[in-house]
């Protein structure tokens, strides 16, 4: 793993492309626009395959126990932005998904990783979580999580959060 983050170390900035909710088709943002919040960026493989459609539907059908607890919420992949505009559509999802076609998040994040199907081996990202505190650092690290169990492990951390 490129980068072995920690709970307590401070969350990489970035700057990416956000697709959905208030950016429309398309605007910039940087992690340091979200001083102050909690952020919740959570990467996942691919649009549209099926356990990423499960994670993403999970998300969104609790998304407002996610806005009580005052956190923001980014879904990531490696995706274009024309990809995740039809995510969005196709599935109702309130809240913005983030273009890392260039891999620098997923690198930056230390979650992309060799995996291996049917013995064939390749580059992918690994479906982990973050969730980052409103000073800039790591409250949380989830990985390899399982798309039906991601939202309630989310919320739950949520819950307990210690500031």
């Amino acid at each position: 793993m490129a980068n072995a983050l920690t709970p307590g170390d401070p969350a990489p900035g970035f700057s990416a492309l956000a697709v959905g909710e208030d950016y429309g088709d398309g605007q910039i943002v940087n992690l340091s626009d979200f001083r102050g919040r909690t952020v919740v960026l959570y990467f996942y493989p691919k649009d549209d395959t099926p356990g990423c459609t499960v994670q993403a539907c999970a998300l969104r059908d609790r998304y407002a126990h996610l806005k009580e607890q005052n956190a923001l919420a980014f879904g990531i992949s490696v995706d274009s932005p024309a990809s995740h505009k039809k995510f969005i559509e196709k599935y109702s999802l309130p809240f913005p998904l983030l273009s890392d076609e260039s891999h620098a998040l997923v690198e930056d994040y230390g979650v992309w990783v060799e995996k291996s199907m049917y013995g064939k081996k390749y580059m992918g990202t690994e479906r982990s979580t973050f969730v980052i505190r409103p000073d800039g650092t790591i409250k949380s690290i989830f990985r390899k999580v399982k798309p039906e169990e991601h939202t309630e492990k989310v919320l739950n951390d949520l819950a307990h959060f210690e500031p």
